[in-house]
């Protein structure tokens, strides 16, 4: 989706660059809008299960909230150090709540923008509401670049320990006294 949006971007750059070809996909304005609208479904429905799995199961309320802004300062203190506590996997520390609802705020503002630039005449409020089309533009191109760092952050982080991708998919246990898996 990224991609393919980065070549309709080139079509109309709003900043004084433009992607590399070789890093689009959809070889052209064409097939680019067609790699955007196909995946564009998937995200929107997706994260639309997702929100509201999350909000009615309550595990929105559990696993990422409360954020208490001294413990954010503390778990963003030990991140920069590299010093984060990994023995209970099953928790998200403060950094992590923050980064995983900041991450499902930008996925809503470019869906919403999204909207605002596809279907700019059906949803006139929806426009106006981001400034115009051009800002709709602006907004959608900074909502996707903070995505975008959001997954590369994602990414080190799980390098940097290992265990926590095995968590993800495999959703095993780490028995916090002798360290052992279940």
């Amino acid at each position: 989706m990224v991609t393919s949006g980065w070549r309709i971007y080139n079509a109309s750059p709003i900043f004084e660059f433009k992607f590399p070809k070789m890093l689009t996909i959809g070889g052209w304005l064409g097939g680019a809008l067609q790699w955007h609208f196909a995946a564009m479904w998937l995200l929107a429905i997706n994260g639309l299960i997702y929100l509201l799995v999350n909000i009615i199961s309550g595990r929105m309320w559990s696993k990422f909230l409360p954020i208490r802004p001294k413990q954010l300062l503390a778990d963003f203190r030990d991140a920069l150090m590299l010093k984060l506590d990994h023995s209970n996997l099953q928790n998200y520390n403060a950094v992590q709540k923050s980064a995983y609802l900041s991450a499902m705020l930008f996925i809503i503002v470019t869906v919403l923008s999204g909207l605002a630039i596809w279907k700019s005449v059906q949803f006139p409020l929806l426009r106006e509401l981001m400034g115009g089309y051009d800002n709709a533009r602006i907004v959608h191109f900074f909502a996707m670049s903070l995505i975008v760092a959001f997954v590369f952050v994602h990414v080190v982080m799980v390098t940097l320990v290992p265990e926590t991708l095995v968590a993800m998919i495999g959703s095993f246990k780490r028995n916090k006294t002798a360290g052992a898996k279940s």
